[in-house]
């Protein structure tokens, strides 16, 4: 029996690091990485103009995506989504991925204050200044205020890094 794929994807409020960690791992791993921000820009470079917009962007491609995504675990390649997890709704499309196909996975929950993840943000507007209608303090807390951690009643193999 062939050996499958992982698949890795994270929790964590805006700014707390999900992107970059994605990144590391996939290296670390040489994993397909699979990155919303960038399907997304280059997909839907001028539809998305608010919040709504990306999460109705987002959920077309969510459809588009998981058969790929599941076919790619099933051949024995890892996958790292830079997807966010942070709602229960959002969880249950990656639970959708990997339970019915006994897939592994993780779940990273990076447990970062506000302070930390405003900070972060204010540093990513001037390094990537075409984000700055979306990264900012008025969308942090917008976004924040639908956060919900992952809990282990959930069914999931939470990895939590605190900082």
């Amino acid at each position: 029996m062939k050996t499958k794929g992982t698949l890795i994807f994270f929790c964590g409020k805006m700014g707390a690091g999900k992107s970059t960690l994605s990144r590391q791992i996939s290296q670390e791993l040489n994993a397909i990485i699979l990155s919303e921000d960038d399907w997304l820009s280059t997909l839907y470079p001028e539809e998305i103009q608010d919040f709504d917009d990306c999460l109705k962007y987002a959920n077309r491609l969510k459809q588009l995506l998981k058969s790929h995504i599941i076919n790619m675990l099933n051949s024995g390649i890892s996958v790292v989504m830079d997807f966010p997890a942070n709602t229960k709704n959002q969880r249950a499309w990656f639970k959708d991925i990997f339970f019915d196909q006994d897939i592994p996975h993780r779940l990273i929950y990076l447990d970062v204050d506000d302070k930390t993840c405003l900070e972060q943000i204010a540093k990513r507007r001037e390094t990537n200044p075409e984000r700055s209608q979306f990264d900012t303090e008025e969308v942090f807390h917008h976004v924040t205020s639908f956060f919900q951690p992952p809990s282990t009643d959930e069914g999931f193999a939470i990895e939590v890094i605190k900082r």
